[in-house]
């Protein structure tokens, strides 16, 4: 099977690629100041022409969109092709506020595959792997997204969508299941799961392609060790297209960005100002490609760094970190940042499962943080004084992290709802 990190455009010299987005830029902005006249309106507000766009250098000048923007033009004010050339509708799950619908042509959809098709195969897919999907499929983008890159690779593909475990884990052992595909929340409970029924040694799987939400690097671990594979992590968005803007290799050294199709940048969140590479801010994307549903310069609220740094794997594409949290959804509690993975990493430094909630409430006027842990099933013996040792350990163990104390709860075993999707970790009653 042809190796696609051998192409040329994933390891292409870096001046070439830079040629390449600029051709590909230019024509883009020229799609969106024809086909979208919201767009083309934010750029003539802030006195731009489209004579001023003459490279990508002057990406810089170009307004931002956000997901307000994606909002108030709803359903298809952001749309750069009619109705009958659109052959596909994704969406958000709209639970903060009005869907973001988002179009496809059938170009669009090529594309789409080949980048997840990336994903999989650096993640060591060939023809003779059997691919489970186990994201959500429908307006999702997840379960179309690797279904589509498992077909262009020819892996034999089950399109399991979320949730009914039992089926599951069914199919993993009857079909030898060689690569899974879900978020890590889903993928953690899976592994429970698995040890639970006494099946571990009927398990084929060899690697997992993990996202949708943000994990630790000791959630990876976990994984990694009860199911004996290689976790990597995926990053997509429905406003760009789905899983597979960006990707690991093997190396797990950041997600190598596609940079064929998308332009990254990093951007102090606070004055929006571009910042170098390798600095920490907020994620911006440009979609260079995508006929349809056109984004130039997208905030995605993810706060990450990016990495130009050549990779062990021969890839030249830049390469962004996990998301190390949300600029939007971002804790603050007593003044400090929160981040829920800090927490989650505590955890598991600490020998527990990634099976937790953070509980924030406020009580006269004050900022009152509860992380619940689940107690791991053998040292669940009721004993008051040892759970209270260990609430404290764990108190003090993410305190020294944070730099704020909370309290934590341990609690018994399996009694913090699993999620088949997205985990819901925050519980945030101030906004009540």
């Amino acid at each position: 099977m042809e190796r696609y990190f051998q192409e040329e455009i994933e390891c292409m010299n870096r001046d070439k690629l830079k040629e390449l987005q600029n051709e590909r830029f230019l024509k883009q902005v020229r799609n969106v100041w024809d086909n979208v006249p919201y767009y083309k309106k934010k750029m003539k507000d802030i006195g731009l022409s489209l004579d001023d766009i003459k490279s990508i250098d002057d990406l810089h000048k170009l307004p931002f969109v956000t997901k307000d923007d994606l909002r108030e033009t709803y359903p298809y004010g952001l749309f750069a092709r009619p109705i009958k050339d659109c052959v596909r509708i994704h969406s958000t799950s709209g639970t903060t506020g009005r869907r973001v619908v988002a179009g496809y042509t059938q170009h669009d959809i090529d594309l789409w595959n080949d980048c997840t098709s990336r994903a999989l195969v650096a993640a060591g897919a060939t023809k003779d792997d059997v691919v489970q999907v186990c994201y959500g499929y429908g307006l999702f983008t997840g379960g179309a997204g690797l279904d589509g890159g498992s077909h262009k690779v020819g892996c034999l593909t089950i399109p399991m969508s979320s949730g009914n475990t039992s089926r599951q884990l069914q199919f993993m052992t009857d079909l030898g299941t060689t690569i899974i595909c879900c978020t890590p929340s889903y993928a953690a409970y899976l592994a429970e799961s698995i040890h639970e029924a006494g099946i571990r040694d009927k398990i084929k799987l060899k690697a997992g392609i993990f996202g949708a939400e943000a994990w630790s690097e000791g959630m990876r671990e976990t994984i990694e060790d009860m199911l004996g594979i290689k976790a990597h992590d995926i990053y997509g968005l429905t406003e760009l297209s789905g899983p597979g803007v960006s990707y690991e290799c093997n190396a797990q050294k950041g997600m190598h960005i596609n940079e064929d199709h998308f332009i990254a940048e990093v951007v102090d969140p606070e004055t929006l100002e571009p910042l170098p590479v390798g600095s920490k801010g907020e994620l911006v994307f440009t979609s260079i490609t995508k006929e349809a549903f056109p984004l130039l310069r997208y905030r995605t609220k993810d706060i990450c760094v990016l990495n130009d740094e050549p990779c062990s794997c021969g890839r030249t594409h830049i390469r962004m970190s996990k998301p190390m949290g949300r600029s939007d959804d971002m804790l603050i509690i007593k003044g400090v940042n929160v981040f829920p993975s800090q927490i989650e990493s505590v955890l598991i430094e600490q020998g527990y499962q990634p099976n937790y909630q953070i509980v924030v409430d406020r009580v006269k006027n004050s900022d009152v943080c509860e992380v619940r842990v689940e107690m791991p099933s053998e040292e669940f013996t009721g004993e008051l004084t040892k759970l209270n040792r260990m609430e404290k350990g764990l108190s003090d163990a993410i305190k020294n992290m944070l730099g704020i104390k909370v309290k934590v709860r341990l609690v018994a075993p399996r009694s913090i709802e699993r999620s088949e999707g997205k985990a819901k970790r925050v519980i945030d009653n101030r906004k009540i």
